[in-house]
């Protein structure tokens, strides 16, 4: 069964500027990463999933297969606020051949430890014996922590497959991978903000947002941990730690991404309303930074 390993971007989705998805431009940002990078995580909290209609998202994961055509893995975010969308997204996803599924915790709603395991029994449900499910663990996008007893309870009872852990909380991150990670269940980091912690703990795969971006950067990074070459991995942290700063110039680390993308001449696109995109005088300051960090 599927484990994931590398460097796995969290792919943004891009927009026309009528707000409409850009297929034309989601195949060009494919065809950039999948050289680069261990795998894609699709329609994910970058890929602006709580924008996007359920069509949209089986047709981004379709053409994300059609373009990748095996070359790497693809990991498909499936969550949603109701159990029905999310198992029916998750069954759509396998019919794909896609490598795992991965879904935040029912949100907008406040819901107990049994409404979430739940949740996740119908998705794994849906999803079969053979496909991975991973929690996603998102606090700010989902509204509340699933602390280590209920990610227990989750791959015991729901038979979840592993976590992407995105809390920015090294003593939980380390509790995850002290007490569940095993062979039948996977810990991943969901930030590059600290990837050399989580791979001296043990883990083997992040999910890096500015790897929309840069993967090189993330790659050199991931590759420098693998290798043990902690000294080097830490420089290499502290410079993308460097840049994540710079992404909160255009207001989020996700509208960045889009600027980045326009400056690096990679691709330019739009968020979807109601984000604004990143403005001329903000793209001019991110990209001074990144010329001073030589990036450019």
């Amino acid at each position: 069964m599927y484990r994931m390993k590398g460097v796995i971007p969290p792919m943004i989705t891009p927009f026309l500027e009528n707000g409409e998805v850009d297929y034309e431009g989601l195949v060009t940002l494919v065809h950039f990463l999948k050289e680069q990078v261990d795998g894609l995580f699709i329609t994910g909290s970058y890929g602006s999933t709580a924008l996007l209609q359920p069509d949209e998202r089986k047709k981004i994961a379709e053409v994300v297969m059609d373009t990748v055509g095996g070359r790497i893995p693809v990991i498909v975010h499936v969550g949603t606020a109701d159990s029905k969308t999310a198992a029916d997204l998750a069954s759509h996803a396998k019919s794909l051949g896609v490598a795992a599924v991965s879904a935040v915790g029912p949100f907008y709603y406040k819901h107990n430890a049994d409404s979430i395991c739940q949740f996740y029994k119908e998705i794994v449900a849906a999803a079969g014996p053979e496909l991975p499910v991973y929690v996603y663990n998102n606090v700010s996008f989902q509204g509340y922590l699933m602390e280590l007893p209920l990610i227990r309870r989750l791959k015991e009872e729901a038979g979840v497959s592993g976590i992407k852990d995105a809390t920015f909380d090294i003593m939980a991150h380390a509790n995850y991978i002290r007490t569940l990670k095993d062979e039948r269940f996977d810990v991943a980091s969901g930030t590059e903000a600290m990837w050399l912690q989580s791979r001296v703990l043990g883990t083997e795969a992040f999910i890096p947002g500015l790897g929309n971006a840069f993967p090189e950067i993330c790659k050199k990074m991931w590759t420098e941990g693998m290798e043990g070459r902690y000294e080097e991995c830490r420089k290499t942290q502290f410079m993308i730690n460097e840049v994540r700063d710079i992404m909160y110039l255009a207001r989020s680390t996700q509208l960045a991404i889009y600027a980045m993308l326009e400056i690096r001449g990679i691709l330019t696109c739009y968020p979807r309303s109601p984000f604004i995109p990143a403005t001329a005088e903000e793209k001019g300051k991110i990209k001074a930074r990144l010329t001073q960090l030589g990036l450019l």
